[in-house]
């Protein structure tokens, strides 16, 4: 049973502002909570393109979303593809270019990703190390653990994990496989609780919830996906829409926050000119200048709620359109 409570579920579609015949786009479909939501808001002539690349979302998706299967579009996508799978849906396109009223991202690994073992996402759960999201890709956790060089391990262990002892986690990880293949989830869990300073090991946590994260960032290429796909959101939004992303930890959160600002440029000219001269357009206006969190009532519901935030920005009209 694909079972995952969606975060941040009102306040993000509530955001979109969905029009009963407008075409939206949840990036990432999960346990269709958002989608489902989206979906019961359109009417007839509405479309929801939802893309996912784990065929167990999809299959749990075809389900909850019966009702609605005549304004439903399943893909099974990574949302780095985002331009492609809109060119595709001639309805998601205007004047030849692609044009929807509402993106959504709801970032970070599912519920049942994390609580089924065999995924082998969890350090909670033995399991062989997997962490691949879409499994007919190769790059697995094993693959990595395994066979990368210990700078190289170490390294993303700090980026995506923002493990301070990430270079003392690695060289356990290599003095390990030197004596044999590190094959599971508690094998690895183990490793990186070795490599952590006994006092360290007392706060913070679990000692291998960074180092899991990391590793299922690198195999996904996370944050990689996250920044080509949102590029191609702002892009592919019609005057008026508006894409709202909920991020999980610091590093998807800069990657939305900074290219947000990126495209909020405004007139740089000195304030005594008349007119403007340096043509400095931006292509979004913010919603929100402060991400938007969990209320207490969600957080108590669902503790995995305690990270998120939720940025929105609308797409503004182009000069003299």
């Amino acid at each position: 049973m694909f079972h995952h409570v969606t975060v941040l579920l009102e306040a993000s579609v509530d955001a979109l502002q969905v029009k009963p015949d407008g075409v939206y786009v949840d990036c990432t479909l999960g346990g269709a909570g958002h989608s489902l939501l989206i979906a019961s808001r359109l009417g007839p002539n509405g479309l929801l393109i939802a893309l996912d690349q784990d065929d167990a979302a999809l299959a749990n998706a075809e389900q909850r979303l019966a009702p609605y299967r005549d304004r439903v579009k399943l893909v099974k996508s990574n949302f780095r593809y985002l331009e492609d799978v809109l060119r595709a849906e001639p309805r998601a396109m205007r004047d030849g270019v692609p044009a929807v009223d509402g993106i959504l991202y709801d970032l970070g690994v599912s519920s049942p990703q994390l609580d089924e073992a065999e995924r082998g996402f969890s350090y909670q759960h033995d399991a062989e190390l997997d962490m691949r999201m879409d499994r007919s890709t190769e790059l697995t956790a094993k693959t990595i653990v395994n066979e990368w060089p210990a700078d190289k391990l170490a390294r993303i262990l700090f980026e995506y994990g923002e493990e301070k002892f990430s270079r003392r986690i690695a060289a356990k990880i290599v003095e390990a496989r030197s004596e044999g293949t590190i094959r599971t989830t508690g094998q690895l869990a183990e490793l990186v609780k070795e490599g952590i300073p006994a006092a360290a090991r007392r706060t913070g946590g679990h000692p291998a919830k960074r180092s899991f994260q990391a590793l299922r960032i690198a195999v996904n290429d996370e944050l990689g996906a996250f920044e080509d796909s949102l590029k191609q959101a702002v892009e592919c939004l019609a005057p008026g829409g508006r894409v709202a992303v909920i991020t999980f930890h610091s590093l998807e959160d800069r990657i939305c926050k900074q290219l947000f600002a990126k495209n909020v440029e405004t007139c740089t000219c000195p304030p005594d000119f008349p007119v403007c001269v340096c043509r400095k357009e931006g292509a979004l206006k913010l919603f929100n200048r402060k991400p938007i969190e969990a209320s207490a009532e969600e957080l108590e519901a669902n503790p995995r709620a305690r990270s998120a935030k939720l940025r929105v920005a609308e797409k503004l009209p182009k000069e003299g359109t």
